[in-house]
Formats: structure tokens, sequence, C-alpha cells
């Protein structure tokens, strides 16, 4: 009955909270789409339904998609900004947790999900990958200590 004039969408799952937002803005909605921050378990694994299809071994293993994120975060404050150098590190920490079935693992811009080599601002990093036959996302925004 009343026009809602803002829509809250949580950002766990990026790509479809910038489709959204696009979306309402293509067709002139006046409705503002704002993003909700990922809510994490103590031990730093994002919040989603899908977690309860875990076993207690695989929820071990999908910890590494977090910790993939802060080590990419981490190294991107200490100076790294060679997107290929952090996407292997990530990649890394995931292999060595025993997750073989990676979708995707990328840093792009956060507006325009185009990729870069490069951070000189503010990046997205992005993963998809699968514990046992859960697929698991999150992403984490990086940005370069001067910024």
């Amino acid at each position: 009955m009343i026009p809602a004039n803002r829509a809250y969408f949580g950002s766990k799952d990026y790509q479809q909270f910038l489709v959204i937002r696009q979306m309402a803005a293509d067709l002139r909605m006046a409705v503002n789409v704002i993003p909700c921050p990922i809510v994490r378990d103590e031990d730093g694994l994002a919040l989603s339904s899908r977690n309860r299809y875990l076993s207690s071994d695989e929820r071990a293993q999908a910890l590494s998609i977090s910790r993939g994120l802060r080590l990419a975060l981490a190294a991107v404050e200490a100076g790294e900004t060679d997107t290929a150098k952090l996407i292997v590190k990530i990649r890394q920490v995931l292999s060595d947790a025993g997750i073989q079935r990676i979708d995707y693992v990328a840093i792009a811009n956060p507006e325009t999900l185009a990729e870069v080599a490069v951070v000189r601002e503010p990046v997205i990093a992005l993963i998809a990958a699968h514990v046992g036959e859960t697929r698991l996302i999150d992403n984490l925004l990086l940005g370069p200590s001067s910024a």
C-alpha cells in the first residue's frame, strides 16, 4: 500500500546486490538499495543457510574461504598491489585446506565487477568454491593503506 523507499540486501552475494541496485536504477524505481554487511560466525565463516549441509570436517575446510580473504586484506594493507599474486595466495589457502573445486577467485572493481590487475583503490575480492557438495560464496572489500 505504501511504496518502500529503501530495500536492504545482504552483501554476501555481492554480484546479486549490484544487479538489484542497477535494476532499481534502470527502472527508475524510487527506492534506495542498501547493502547490509556480511554476518559471520565467531570463527569468521560467513553465515549462510547452506552451512547446514557441511559436515564438521567440511565446516573446518570452509573456514579457509574467509582466511584467504583476510590474508589478501593483510597483504594489500602491507603494500601488495599485484592482484595475480593475491589470487595465488587465496587459492593456496583454499588448496591447503583441501578445497579442490574452486569456481572463481577474482579481484574486481566494486562498482563494475571488472577484474583489475593492480590495486590502486578499493577493490572487492570474491570467492565461490565447493566444500564437499556445497557451493559457498564470500567476499571482502580490500583497499590500499593510502586509500
